[in-house]
């Protein structure tokens, strides 16, 4: 037998199956060993890093357009910016009644950020393991897990949602007062009645912790189930069987083209979301 053929048996030998392909990939690099308990000392690194590139690429994007702006004919990426920035100013304005100074901008960051960190997904999936082992990294510094999308990270998504409940409590204090955001708190739905006090309270609770989870879990779950779809069409392709390369190819290019509709609609959605609630905040009950 010769070398090459043991070589090809033994990887074969030692290559996952599907479940162990999956499960593999949906890990993360992490600080510390993954675990299925809440452990708020560990960190996804992955999920860290990438967040934090592409709200810096978001920025360079947005900077690039502010100096290149012209009032001539604009270039083609003057012109793509300025729909984009029209089109949340069109939406934060029939959303949010009061100053916007702050909320459009942010509104426009947070599409941008997020329809990045969405677009992610179209790479590879085993891109960043092959780039691992191919330079060497994956042993020298124990990088063999790692995720590349932020918003398949539900700990990503929470984070995005917990940081726009809290503007919501902002602009409800900075709205009506403390002492006009307390009352609401126990005034409303049902009426201003020492009796109902406790009932509006636990009402507003609700739905300022559901807000924050459907938020969060809406964007983690698409972009979630997205992810999974491309693994599995990734699992065609290391068939054996000649006839599935051919599905594998077609099955692979028309979900992505499928994802795309996907990425933006569900940028545009948390955006909508977040104008959504913060205008809330603006409005008494």
């Amino acid at each position: 037998m010769s070398a090459e053929t043991q070589v090809a048996e033994h990887v074969a030998e030692h290559a996952p199956n599907a479940s162990e392909y999956i499960v593999h990939h949906l890990h993360h690099l992490s600080t510390a060993p993954q675990k299925f308990i809440v452990d708020f000392s560990v960190f996804n690194l992955d999920t860290l890093f990438w967040s934090v590139a592409m709200g810096l690429v978001t920025l360079l994007i947005l900077g690039l357009a502010a100096r290149r702006a012209s009032s001539g004919v604009p270039t083609r990426f003057q012109a793509l910016v300025e729909m984009v920035v029209e089109m949340v100013e069109d939406q934060s304005k029939s959303i949010v009644h009061g100053d916007r100074t702050f909320i459009a901008p942010l509104a426009l960051t947070v599409f941008i950020w997020v329809l990045l960190m969405n677009s992610l997904d179209f790479l590879p999936v085993d891109l960043p393991h092959k780039f691992f082992a191919f330079t060497g990294l994956d042993e020298l510094l124990h990088l063999h897990n790692h995720r590349i999308v932020p918003t398949a990270d539900l700990n990503g998504t929470l984070g995005m949602s917990f940081g726009v409940l809290l503007l919501m409590l902002y602009y409800g204090i900075k709205v009506k007062g403390i002492g006009g955001f307390a009352h609401e708190l126990i005034a409303a739905p049902f009426g201003d009645k020492l009796v109902l006090a406790p009932f509006n309270l636990a009402i507003n609770l609700i739905e300022y912790a559901a807000k924050f989870v459907s938020l969060g879990m809406r964007l983690f779950g698409n972009m979630y189930a997205g992810e999974l779809l491309f693994m599995l069409i990734a699992l065609l392709g290391a068939t054996s069987m000649p006839a599935l390369w051919g599905a594998h190819f077609v099955a692979g290019l028309l979900w992505a083209i499928f994802h795309i509709l996907i990425v933006i609609l569900q940028a545009f959605i948390f955006m909508m979301l977040t104008l959504v609630y913060i205008g809330q905040a603006h409005e008494g009950h």
